[in-house]
């Protein structure tokens, strides 16, 4: 690699399939002087897999504090150090973030090796809008949960979590107490063998099995259009001219789902003037 220079290396790395890595970043790895990753066995598995053979250092939420001083150290030396997490992009709700800010703090040179990540991998096949507020983890604890669902459930925004599989049922049914005018996309296993992924009406989800595994990448849709009476209570006869319009050159289906969406009348409303009119 080309002017591969003393620093921080933050590499994505695949969240499942192996295959799912950029030649950038495998070239990364091979030649950085050290690695650190969450879990030594996991990352060993990707590396394995290409023949990359370097000194992994075990580097997780309850050590990080301890070991970034000495990690700062052997960059100044002239080391090439990346940093990458279990799966996906590194300090999205996993660790490094100190290491990070004190690479800052220093100036030292700090370069992201862009690739994977579950929360755009989830966004882009939710089948809901492109935007969205990643949260990640939940708190566990009750109270925590009822603040933080009154501060989100106003937000008019997909919401993207990272919750663990046996907690679905338990966070969804808290869910449908603050969000329940929302849809709700679940992605399981992604990249993986038994990749699945389920999407539903969150007032109609009915949970998943007790035997499901590993972490879920869940979505809830923004809010659900409601029409308000304010909106509802419109100058009929200008509807009716708008209608009139568009019916010569659009399908009855058409021209209701069109006025709908633009005016934000009820489609029922909407087709019922319809009918009307052409009695």
């Amino acid at each position: 690699m080309n002017n591969f220079l003393p620093g921080l290396y933050i590499v994505s790395t695949p969240i499942g399939n192996l295959e799912d890595i950029t030649l950038r970043a495998l070239n990364v790895l091979k030649n950085s002087n050290k690695i650190l990753c969450e879990d030594t066995r996991r990352s060993l598995k990707l590396l394995n897999y290409y023949n990359i053979k370097k000194q992994l250092i075990s580097y997780h939420k309850f050590n990080e504090k301890k070991l970034t001083s000495s990690i700062i150290e052997l960059i100044k030396k002239g080391e090439k150090i990346s940093l990458i997490s279990d799966a996906g992009t590194p300090l999205i709700s996993d660790p490094g973030l100190i290491l990070l800010k004190e690479c800052i703090k220093k100036k030292i040179k700090i370069f992201p090796i862009p690739g994977v990540s579950a929360v755009t991998t989830a966004m882009s096949i939710s089948g809901f809008d492109e935007k969205y507020f990643f949260y990640g983890f939940l708190p566990k604890k009750i109270k925590e949960l009822e603040k933080l669902a009154e501060d989100l459930k106003n937000y008019n925004f997909n919401i993207v979590f990272f919750i663990p599989a046996l907690k679905i049922n338990f966070y969804t049914k808290f869910f449908k107490n603050f969000f329940l005018d929302r849809n709700i996309f679940i992605a399981r296993e992604m990249t993986k063998i038994h990749e699945t992924f389920y999407r539903e009406n969150l007032e109609d989800f009915k949970g998943l099995g007790t035997n499901v595994k590993g972490e879920l990448t869940v979505v809830l849709s923004k809010r659900k259009e409601k029409y308000s009476l304010e909106k509802e209570n419109i100058d009929e006869d200008n509807l009716k001219m708008e209608i009139k319009k568009y019916l010569k050159r659009y399908s009855l289906k058409d021209v209701v789902n069109l006025i709908s969406a633009k005016n934000k009348i009820s489609k029922k409303k909407i087709y019922n003037l319809c009918l009307k009119m052409k009695k």
